[in-house]
């Protein structure tokens, strides 16, 4: 759903859910925002939300509306436009952008978190393939080993994020979502490791060019494409 996130002077006061069709805004205490200040009407604008668009009306105000630093009547609300009344202003958040937002971040949730290098892999219902290589293995590099090389690049794929990138910088970056599906890659040296720390009893494991991720780790390479609740995403280097 769409927001308005209410600020004065740069300091965050109210956020406010877009869940109604309209919306007042104004001084007196009958509006669904109430701006106690002499510098606003007593019905100073109105929000029309219809389906995933959103439309901003001026009510004859005594001091105007203004989107942007530009003077409006009507105007047809996007992510991120900033509705200034008097001294007060109004972050516009778009219900698409919050969406897309909210899907990123409950997808791939980068923790960075050294405690994850101390989880024993996942165990699922998926054939160990590559229990007979586990001596071949490379042991799983600590959060502290590694010093600053070359980054390697993740990309989002599929689904609305596709495109999305994500640089990896740190000794240690976790994705997924606990509980359901986790991995971490760590890096040593100029090399990549990857290795699946958590996943839902019973459930798929995450996978590596189709191959369930499980066992020990296994090292990454260019062109790589993990599979992260069907969540596609592509390891670049270079």
């Amino acid at each position: 759903m769409a927001r308005i996130i209410l600020s004065l002077g740069g300091q965050v006061m109210a956020e406010y859910n877009m869940t109604k069709e309209r919306y007042t805004i104004g001084r007196l205490p009958d509006n669904d925002v109430r701006i106690d200040n002499p510098a606003l009407s007593g019905h100073h604008s109105l929000i029309i939300n219809i389906l995933n668009d959103s439309f901003l009306e001026d009510l004859n105000s005594t001091n105007g509306t203004y989107v942007n630093g530009k003077l409006v009547k009507k105007h047809a609300l996007q992510n991120d436009d900033v509705i200034t009344m008097g001294h007060h202003q109004l972050k516009f958040v778009a219900a698409s952008a919050e969406d897309d937002y909210d899907e990123f971040a409950r997808t791939i949730v980068i923790e960075n978190s050294p405690e994850a290098l101390h989880k024993a892999p996942a165990k699922t219902n998926q054939p160990n393939r590559a229990a007979n290589h586990a001596s071949d293995a490379p042991p799983l590099p600590t959060a502290a080993s590694g010093t600053a090389v070359a980054n390697a690049t993740l990309q989002v794929l599929n689904g609305s994020m596709a495109g999305r990138d994500i640089e990896i910088k740190k000794p240690l970056t976790t994705l997924g979502r606990p509980g359901e599906q986790v991995i971490a890659i760590t890096k040593r040296g100029k090399a990549h490791y990857i290795v699946q720390v958590d996943c839902k009893p019973g459930g798929p494991s995450a996978k590596v060019n189709g191959e369930p991720l499980t066992g020990p780790a296994r090292p990454l390479t260019d062109n790589d494409v993990i599979e992260l609740m069907d969540v596609k995403i592509g390891f670049f280097t270079g």
